[in-house]
């Protein structure tokens, strides 16, 4: 059973089997985020999703980053991403029409920032996830 639905842009219908939602920060005890360190985070967040799921692909929706007007520190400008990380298992029918929706699906393990807790749902999910070229990235397999 699904725990949420979305429609892409593009009308693709996925349903959500699984999410993780973490705090992006959670753990910091000193310093000030920074581009380098973001970056570290961002590569992170993608890299234990393919652990996590090794058999499938991965997307990394680019996240927004914010600079709040502080002066720069030792490392340069403050630069902060979303409040919370994301990895969720979305699933859709066959990307490739020659596959029986009964026996495949297509499925992309999608890792994405965003300001809050709330699920990616129906249309309104994040413009950038909805604009998910899904046919391009997701990979069909048996269900």
């Amino acid at each position: 059973m699904a725990l949420a639905y979305v429609q892409l842009a593009s009308g693709w219908d996925l349903s959500l089997s699984t999410i993780r939602l973490s705090s992006t920060y959670d753990g910091w005890l000193e310093g000030y985020p920074f581009a380098r360190i973001n970056d570290r985070m961002v590569s992170g967040l993608v890299e234990k999703a393919r652990k996590t799921y090794p058999s499938l692909p991965v997307h990394l929706i680019d996240p927004p980053r914010t600079y709040p007007d502080q002066e720069p520190g030792a490392f340069g400008p403050m630069e902060l991403l979303p409040a919370v990380n994301c990895v969720g298992v979305f699933s859709a029918s066959p990307v490739n029409e020659d596959n029986d929706s009964v026996l495949y699906e297509s499925v992309l393990v999608v890792a994405w920032y965003q300001a809050d807790i709330t699920l990616p749902v129906g249309e309104d999910a994040l413009p950038a996830f909805r604009a998910l070229a899904w046919e391009d990235l997701a990979l069909d397999q048996e269900r």
